[in-house]
């Protein structure tokens, strides 16, 4: 789902300046005008969040300027002020009657600011927009029925008919069916995953969740997604797959939140095999209160844990702080709440199909210790550690800045090991 603790805006940096007699000051006039004239366009930037690097996108005009901040679903959210002093900037936007301040200064053909909102004050680069090139598609498109329409999924066919075929289940957020994130970024994970296997004779099916992509008008309310819902079109999709003759056997392959997803639709389909990439181990409530320990001011924490603790007997928490919003908002409760009552490591222990664990050593968000309680849950289950292999399965250092940069370049190959493999595990080869 989305998470996000701060909303952020961007920068404008443009001159009106008063014709002035003195020499030196029409000098300093021209000099302002010619850094405005820079500044006029598209920027993006990261705000870094608690919960990671947030991208937004600016676009600056000559008297006014707005903000996207595709996460969240905000699209060119206008300014409410700006003001200008040479290479200086000031920008205010009132968002939900939340103000936001920004202060920046043009440097190096970037702008570097802080960014300040309740009270926190963070650091924002902006840099200049840059258009993701087009990318040929290599899928086939099909609709699947599910509850309140139809799924639009990519179908990317094997070579020769029939042939295995395997379900791709992304992660959590705001990730879509090529493994790419508003959050982290474009690293194509995913899509180099399904596109690989077809080469080595395997058909794959991947999608976009409800309320995202080609799937955005399936979910029209935040508060009316649940876990199961996801697990109920992953079942959908499966079950569409095995009526079809094209395919001589049907796996899944899940990734992050996708595994958690991906076994519990193994329980109610019959696949020959699951493939958790990622996967977490233990309940989400362990995991979040693990990551968040380091992030948070003690009495936040605490709220954090009260509240974790009241979603898991089923119980919606009126009153949450501002700086928690974005994890415990009103309107994710519900989908906390569906995804509270999952123990991973059991619920992989009903599952009947072959299984493969795939965890790296340099994942940031999920550890060996996730790995090995999957194991421990299913003990004839084969576990594969990769190393040097992240969270987007590419090879990274553990180096946190360095690790992060790999998240939104698609450029990079995936770890070597990882498809053969998943290629090896769905043959069956030994």
């Amino acid at each position: 789902m989305k998470k996000l603790l701060f909303l952020c805006c961007a920068l404008l940096l443009l001159a009106a300046c008063t014709q002035k007699e003195d020499n030196t000051k029409g000098k300093e006039t021209k000099r302002d005008n010619k850094m405005n004239e820079q500044l006029v366009g598209k920027w993006e930037g990261n705000i870094e969040t608690p919960n990671g690097a947030l991208p937004i996108i600016v676009d600056l005009q000559k008297d006014s300027g707005n903000l996207s901040v595709p996460v969240q679903g905000l699209s060119n959210y206008p300014f409410k002020s700006i003001k200008y002093n040479g290479d200086q900037v000031s920008v205010s936007i009132n968002l939900n009657g939340s103000a936001i301040e920004i202060n920046g200064t043009l440097k190096d053909g970037q702008i570097e600011a802080t960014f300040q909102q309740n009270g926190g004050k963070l650091p924002l680069v902006l840099k200049p927009f840059k258009e993701q090139p087009e990318q040929p598609v290599t899928y086939e498109t099909l609709k699947i029925p599910v509850k309140d329409g139809e799924l639009t999924v990519a179908l990317q066919k094997a070579s020769k008919e029939p042939s295995p075929v395997a379900l791709i289940i992304a992660g959590s957020g705001p990730t879509d069916k090529d493994g790419n994130s508003a959050i982290a970024g474009k690293n194509d994970s995913l899509k180099m995953i399904a596109e690989g296997l077809a080469k080595d004779g395997i058909a794959s099916v991947r999608y976009d969740k409800r309320g995202l992509g080609d799937n955005k008008s399936l979910l029209t309310k935040e508060e009316d997604i649940t876990f199961d819902q996801y697990v109920d079109d992953a079942v959908q999709v499966i079950n569409t797959l095995l009526a079809d003759k094209a395919y001589s056997s049907v796996h899944i392959i899940g990734h992050s939140e996708g595994s958690l997803i991906g076994l519990l639709a193994a329980q109610k389909a019959n696949v020959e095999s699951f493939v958790s990439i990622a996967g977490a181990g233990r309940p989400i409530d362990e995991i979040l209160l693990e990551q968040l320990k380091g992030q948070l001011a003690p009495e936040l924490l605490k709220e954090s844990t009260d509240t974790l603790a009241s979603l898991k007997k089923g119980e919606l928490v009126k009153n949450v702080s501002p700086e928690l919003q974005s994890l415990f908002r009103s309107s994710i409760q519900p989908y906390m709440i569906s995804w509270l009552k999952y123990n991973p490591a059991s619920e992989l222990a009903k599952v009947n199909s072959r299984v493969l664990i795939i965890q790296g050593t340099t994942d940031l968000q999920v550890v060996a210790t996730d790995a090995e309680a999957l194991k421990k849950g299913k003990p004839d289950a084969k576990l594969v550690y990769m190393d040097g292999m992240n969270h987007v399965l590419k090879n990274a250092p553990a180096d946190r800045t360095k690790n992060l940069a790999t998240y939104s370049d698609p450029s990079l190959p995936l770890h070597k090991e990882l498809l053969p493999a998943i290629q090896q595990f769905i043959l069956n080869e030994k």
